[in-house]
């Protein structure tokens, strides 16, 4: 009697990058002599074979749709053998052999609207969360703020050089989702007041005991209202999560009267020339004003213009805010100086080890 077939395991994880990798730079992995920037957007790599390899990056949103993936798809088809890859902030990048292929596959993505840049120093494309599109607990929009910044900064991500690579990154809630605590400049959304309690819908809608464990602050207690079971939020321990929300639908935190945006600066996870950095409070609040949000973009600008002016050549923001102390910086830059500047929370920054230069 045969044996059976052995069966075949499929939950493995995501498959070997190796499978994807263009059969130029399989062949040269490892053994690359140097690599230049040619112009805005484009980076040639040339290896010890004497191969030669072009990369042009290209801006996409971070939400895309299906006509767009054609696109991209049919434009690598067109000009590099169908390679391209996504990089961690939302850009694309086409991957060319043939030198001759470049202004032609720059000049079809800007007709189609898609910049070219963000090579070397310049803006890089904003990294973000869901916003309004999507996001239960979110206090501002993400797509809307980024498009409106990025239209700004465009001479920053086309070509017009800073003094080092910065990162923007946007969060729609503290529970920040787009990393930010560790960008060069951080648009995070951020609510003023504990959820609002529907008591009418509560024990209806929600399981009381569940409601009041998904509190990491245990700002929740049950209560009787008008002879009814419901909960009641002690202000002064919430802390704006959106776990209760997203448990029981009967304690909605989203307010468009009080919800709005804050500005971080300074924060960086490369270990080049100094440690990592924890983005620092520079806007405590700013208004959603959508559609434009022109307070979040003149702020942002404002920033970047400042640090443009001032810093040193391959001086991150935080680097360069340290070395002119944050008294200069709140001068230079024009922005007020709050109680909320204030950080009272002081050991966490010195004994927490965030670096690999370590010391044995």
């Amino acid at each position: 009697m045969s044996e059976a077939p052995a069966k075949r395991i499929t939950d493995i994880g995501p498959p070997h990058y190796e499978k994807f990798l263009p059969p130029m730079v399989k062949e040269n992995y490892g053994k690359w002599k140097f690599h230049e920037i040619v112009k805005p957007g484009v980076m040639f790599h040339q290896g010890e074979t004497g191969d030669k390899l072009f990369t042009v990056r290209a801006a996409s949103p971070r939400l895309i749709a299906v006509d767009t993936f054609r696109l991209f798809a049919d434009l690598a088809d067109k000009y590099c053998d169908g390679y391209l890859r996504f990089t961690s902030r939302n850009n694309v990048e086409f991957l060319l052999t043939e030198e001759a292929n470049i202004d032609p596959l720059i000049a079809d993505l800007d007709k189609e609207g898609f910049p070219v840049g963000s090579i070397g120093a310049p803006v890089s494309n904003i990294v973000h969360t869901q916003g309004w599109v999507h996001c239960h607990s979110a206090a501002t929009d993400a797509s809307g703020i980024v498009k409106a910044v990025m239209d700004d900064l465009m001479p920053y991500f086309q070509g017009k050089e800073l003094p080092a690579k910065t990162r923007v990154a946007l969060a729609c809630c503290l529970n920040m989702c787009g990393a930010v605590h560790c960008s060069d400049i951080a648009i995070l959304g951020i609510h003023t007041k504990p959820p609002a309690t529907n008591h009418d819908n509560l024990a209806k809608q929600c399981e009381i005991p569940t409601t009041v464990s998904s509190c990491p602050t245990g700002a929740i207690r049950t209560a009787d209202v008008d002879g009814k079971k419901s909960v009641e939020i002690q202000d002064d321990l919430c802390m704006y999560c959106a776990n209760c929300y997203t448990v029981c639908p009967a304690l909605p935190l989203n307010n468009p009267e009080t919800d709005g945006v804050s500005i971080w600066v300074g924060g960086k996870v490369s270990n080049a020339r100094s440690e990592p950095k924890f983005s620092k409070l520079a806007i405590p609040f700013l208004p959603n004003n959508p559609p434009r949000w022109p307070e979040v973009v003149e702020a942002v600008r404002n920033i970047i213009d400042v640090y443009a002016a001032g810093a040193r050549k391959y001086e991150r923001i935080g680097e360069w805010i340290e070395r002119i102390g944050w008294p200069k910086f709140f001068k230079l830059t024009g922005i007020e100086f709050t109680r909320y500047h204030i950080d009272d929370f002081k050991h966490a920054g010195w004994t927490y080890k965030r670096s690999t230069h370590l010391k044995f």
